[in-house]
């Protein structure tokens, strides 16, 4: 401590050493300083003197940054190829996600829109329905089977007809526990009784083997068929309810020589195109065995609808009592008018 005592003491001797007016202006500059900041931080007269110093000491602040920026554009002047390269590729790879991203949400529109088309099929048809989604397709290129994520423990049974959001698309012919295998009407093994929606004209529609083709068999030469009819399901033999949209004719060759015509018609149901699908629970019940219950259960709600509206109907008020005779006064009556004083 003696030793820092006497460090400090040649620094002091050289401060009065120079006089008192060095000591003197320090302590006028220390309180003008003091005064400055004060009047600076309570009042705005100093206002405009700093605004004018900060317009004067503006290119000093240039000056000062100019070698920072000189630093950073030689910087980007003079990067390295690879940190490009990389950065390149780091932009690359965003913008496949993107594109990913954007292919998704077409897909999932286009999802959409066959899914309400699919719902809007099910608000119209009467019976039962289970939508099911494809997953599989037949490898043989002669059969034409598809696979679908419905079976047994779904409710499919075997014959169950299968359509889409436009019309009939085939049959399941084979159940498994979770999934099940629809054979299509284009299939060469497939049939199906379809009539003329316009004049009800009966036929067979056959596959064959071409995914846009079906074939009308036996129809005779003179039958009223043109191109351009709407062949619906008939509903013969029992597997395919009757009504539903198979196929438009597109063609009709009639031959005079030929005892039956040739008629083409191309399937209203996107069968290579359609993804999701609704399998048909039909009515077991025949259509007598409908109309009755259908007219029973109407005659039942008919009379509980009387019975409610007759318990809610007011009750007629009861007669009332005849009125007691007014009791005899004891004072005897009057004479008439006529009597004896």
């Amino acid at each position: 401590m003696v030793e820092a005592c006497s460090r400090e003491e040649p620094a002091i001797k050289l401060l009065f050493s120079k006089g008192p007016s060095l000591v003197m202006r320090m302590l006028v500059l220390a309180v003008l300083a003091a005064t400055l900041m004060v009047v600076d931080a309570r009042f705005d007269t100093l206002k405009p003197v700093r605004s004018q110093l900060g317009l004067v000491l503006t290119p000093f602040y240039w000056l000062a940054d100019l070698p920072v920026r000189i630093r950073d554009g030689i910087n980007q002047q003079f990067s390295s190829r690879s940190e490009l390269l990389a950065e390149n590729e780091k932009l690359k790879a965003e913008a496949l996600l993107m594109q990913r991203r954007l292919q998704k949400l077409a897909a999932l529109t286009e999802q959409n829109v066959r899914l309400r088309e699919l719902l809007n099929s099910a608000a119209l048809v009467d019976e039962k329905v289970l939508v099911g989604e494809l997953i599989g397709v037949d490898p043989n290129p002669f059969t034409h089977r598809i696979l679908i994520d419905k079976g047994e423990r779904d409710g499919v049974f075997l014959g169950q007809p299968v359509l889409d959001a436009r019309g009939l698309m085939g049959q399941v012919v084979e159940v498994m526990p979770y999934t099940a295998r629809v054979l299509l009407l284009t299939d060469t093994t497939h049939s199906i009784p379809v009539q003329v929606n316009r004049n009800g004209l009966r036929a067979i529609a056959v596959g064959t083997g071409n995914p846009e083709r079906l074939e009308l068999r036996h129809v005779a030469d003179t039958a009223d068929i043109k191109e351009g009819d709407l062949l619906v399901s008939s509903g013969m033999g029992q597997r395919f309810p009757a009504g539903y949209p198979v196929a438009v004719v597109s063609e009709v060759i009639h031959d005079s020589g030929q005892p039956f015509a040739i008629v083409r018609a191309v399937p209203t149901a996107a069968l290579n195109r359609t993804r999701y699908m609704l399998m048909v629970f039909s009515d077991p019940r025949s259509p007598e065995q409908r109309a009755s219950e259908a007219a029973q259960a109407q005659e039942a709600h008919d009379r509980q609808l009387a019975e409610q509206a007759k318990s809610q109907a007011p009750q007629p008020a009861t007669e009332a009592a005849p009125a007691p005779a007014p009791a005899a006064s004891a004072r005897p009556a009057p004479t008439g008018a006529g009597g004896a004083r």
